[in-house]
């Protein structure tokens, strides 16, 4: 059976390295899925930070929401090692972009990860377009020459 083939962008939109804990551990000893899933959710809000907004609920004016997630494990992980994330970002429409993530552990890579985020309106349940200085933002990531932005 095929596996998923995550091409990464250049990932140097932000960078930080969170360590494993204990409770990030599965029966198998090993990083669990569901837990690269959370790790890569903190590299994100600490990214957030990086650049001025409070959390995913404000991004200047409007919240952010997950809408799918791509996990491609490559190497193991285990208590105590220290990841290195770096973040980039792709596919910019009018209301959602996609997040890359390349997982490292020395120079060992341990996953590589894609997750579309959406531009959402928490207090009216809906997708809004993004807010201007998110855009912005992500405009001026120094994303590839690959990038793709389009008004969908």
């Amino acid at each position: 059976m095929p596996r998923i083939k995550l091409d990464l962008p250049e990932c140097k939109l932000f960078q930080c390295d969170i360590s494993v804990r204990i409770s990030e551990i599965n029966y198998g000893n090993h990083l669990a899925n569901d837990a690269l899933l959370g790790l890569l959710h903190e590299a994100r809000v600490l990214w957030l930070k990086s650049i001025g907004f409070r959390d995913e609920l404000d991004v200047g004016g409007a919240g952010l929401i997950l809408c799918d997630a791509t996990l491609v494990f490559m190497q193991e992980a285990f208590h105590g090692d220290l990841l290195h994330i770096r973040l980039g970002v792709a596919e910019i429409s009018k209301a959602q972009f996609e997040l890359y993530y390349h997982v490292t552990n020395q120079d060992k890579t341990i996953a590589k990860a894609k997750t579309t985020m959406a531009s959402f309106s928490y207090t009216e349940r809906k997708i809004t377009h993004l807010p201007e200085s998110l855009r912005q933002v992500l405009a001026c990531s120094g994303a590839s020459a690959n990038e793709k932005i389009s008004s969908q």
